[in-house]
C-alpha cells in the first residue's frame, strides 16, 4: 500500500501517480489529506504537506481531484486525515464527503478512542473501511478496543516515533502472533518500511506493507531531476510490490 500526499508535486498529478502506482502492482493506495501540523511523520513528509498546502491545495480541491480520476484506476483508496478536518467539516458530513469523491477508506491518525464511535457509525454507513493505528506498545486491552472500532484492517505502526526511512526492517513476528489472538482483521504495517527487502520481511507476518517516505522522496528526487515521473514511480513501485507478492498463492 504505497502512501502519497495529495498535492505532491502537484495536485493535477494525482491521477497520474495512482495510475502509475496501478501498473507497478499496488493493491491499494493511502493518500495523504495535507495538514498544517502532521500527525507523526518524519520530515519529507511533513514538507510534501506544507508545500502541498503552500501550492493551493485543500480538503474541497482534494476531493474534488480524487473524485475527478476515480474512474481511472481499480485500486481501493484510502484518505489519512487528522480528526482535526475531520471534526472541522463535521464528521459524519466529511466521511460521506470521502464516499462521494470516491474513496475506499479513511485512517485518522490522531481519533481519541473515546470519542470515536460516531466516525465509526457513519464510515459503516458510507461502506467505508476505517482504521486508526495501533502502537507497538499498545496493551492488549487498549489493542481490542482498537480492533473492534477497526473495519477490514488495522494500521500497525511498525516502530515507534515518526514516520522516515530506516536502514534496517522491523520486527514484527511476536507482536503480530499477539494481536492475531485478539483480531482477525488484516495487518497492514507501515512507519519506516522503505524498500523491497523490508517489504519481503514485513509480509512474512503482515497482511501487508506501507510505503510512504521512501515514495515521497523518489517523486521528490524524479522532480528535481527533470525524470518523467510516471515512470520513476512505477521503477521504485514495482521492486515492492512484487516482494509483496512473491508468496501471495493468488
Amino acid at each position: 500500500m504505497p502512501f502519497i500526499v495529495a498535492g505532491d508535486p502537484k495536485l493535477e498529478d494525482l491521477s497520474l501517480l495512482l495510475q502509475s502506482l496501478e501498473a507497478a502492482g499496488a493493491d491499494a493506495v493511502e493518500i495523504g489529506i495535507p495538514f498544517s501540523d502532521p500527525i507523526a511523520d518524519g520530515p519529507l513528509i511533513a514538507a510534501a504537506m506544507h508545500a502541498a498546502l503552500e501550492r493551493g491545495a485543500r480538503v474541497d480541491s482534494v476531493l474534488a481531484r480524487v473524485r475527478d480520476c476515480r474512474d481511472a484506476v481499480e485500486l481501493p483508496l484510502l484518505a489519512m486525515v487528522s480528526v482535526s478536518i475531520v471534526d472541522r467539516m463535521g464528521g459524519g458530513n466529511f466521511i460521506t464527503a470521502l464516499s462521494d469523491a470516491g474513496f475506499d477508506g479513511v485512517i485518522v491518525p490522531d481519533a481519541d478512542l473515546d470519542a470515536i464511535e460516531p466516525l465509526v457509525v457513519a464510515a459503516e454507513s458510507a461502506d467505508i473501511a476505517f482504521s486508526t493505528l495501533l502502537a507497538p506498545d499498545t496493551s492488549a486491552e487498549r489493542t481490542a478496543r482498537i480492533a473492534a472500532s477497526a473495519r477490514e484492517f488495522l494500521y500497525l505502526l511498525a516502530r515507534r516515533g515518526i514516520t522516515g526511512e530506516r536502514g534496517d526492517a522491523p520486527e514484527l513476528e511476536g507482536r503480530i502472533g499477539r494481536i492475531r489472538d485478539i483480531t482477525d482483521l488484516p495487518l497492514a504495517a507501515g512507519f519506516g518500511i522503505a524498500s523491497a527487502d523490508h517489504v519481503a520481511t514485513v509480509v512474512q507476518d503482515a497482511d501487508g506493507a506501507i510505503v510512504g517516505s521512501a515514495l515521497v522522496r523518489a517523486i521528490g528526487e524524479a522532480v528535481s531531476a527533470g525524470e518523467d515521473l510516471s515512470a520513476a514511480v512505477v521503477r521504485f513501485v514495482e521492486p515492492l510490490a512484487a516482494a509483496a507478492h512473491r508468496s501471495d498463492p493468488s
